[in-house]
């Protein structure tokens, strides 16, 4: 009977050695199953978030051509305003001085021709005294060429 129990209690310790290998290999077939659960789900996020990139890098692509395109329509046409606001404010600033110099000389026009109607008339005013004096002046001299005339041919 000790033989018995010796081989009963040793086919427990085998027993329980055995339930606990079977424990074990369940244990790690079922940590591996959880492992490759998750390398799988691990893969199927980076697969996810390498497309997502892809399409984040089309689309950053795709908007750094817009942007360029927008570039190129509107910086000519920046740099031509530019110029064309640059050259209207050179023409204002001619047109202003040019502006100046026409009202001074209008106004130097407007002194010299009214100083040149004055002198004209006061040219006609001194012409018609000038004339009257040469008139007045040869009638007295007729008059008295006529007063020596008579005193020196009394007939007459």
């Amino acid at each position: 009977m000790k033989n018995q129990g010796n081989s009963s209690h040793g086919d427990s310790g085998r027993l329980s050695t055995d339930n606990e290998e079977e424990f074990t290999k369940v244990a790690m077939a079922s940590f591996q199953a959880r492992e490759e659960e998750i390398e799988r789900r691990k893969m199927e996020v980076r697969e996810r978030v390498e497309m997502q990139l892809g399409r984040a890098e089309e689309e950053t692509r795709r908007l750094a051509q817009i942007w360029e395109e927008l570039d190129v329509l509107t910086d000519p046409m920046r740099k031509e305003v530019a110029i064309v606001r640059k050259r209207i404010d050179m023409v204002n600033r001619d047109l202003k001085s040019l502006g100046q110099s026409c009202q001074k000389k209008e106004k130097e026009y407007k002194e010299a021709l009214e100083a040149f109607n004055e002198k004209s008339n006061e040219k006609a005013h001194l012409t018609s005294t000038l004339m009257e004096m040469v008139n007045d002046s040869e009638k007295m001299r007729m008059k008295k060429l006529e007063e020596l005339s008579k005193i020196l041919d009394p007939t007459n």
